[in-house]
């Protein structure tokens, strides 16, 4: 089990925020496997998609409204 706390993003995400999100997955990842790490960003990439289509459907539904 991994172990690594969540970084406190700001309101107003600053750069430093960007900093803190890149240790974060640096510290997250660093032990993984390739096929680990790889499975970990294909999951992240298959939440993003389903938010992005989500959101296309939402839009598509008040514009057609």
């Amino acid at each position: 089990m991994i172990l690594v706390n969540k970084p406190e993003i700001s309101s107003n995400f600053t750069i430093d925020d960007i900093h803190k999100i890149r240790e974060y997955h640096y510290e997250y990842t660093k032990n993984m496997t390739a096929e680990e790490r790889a499975a970990f960003y294909k999951e992240g990439a298959e939440k993003v998609s389903k938010s992005i289509e989500a959101r296309r459907t939402q839009k598509t539904a008040f514009i057609n409204q």
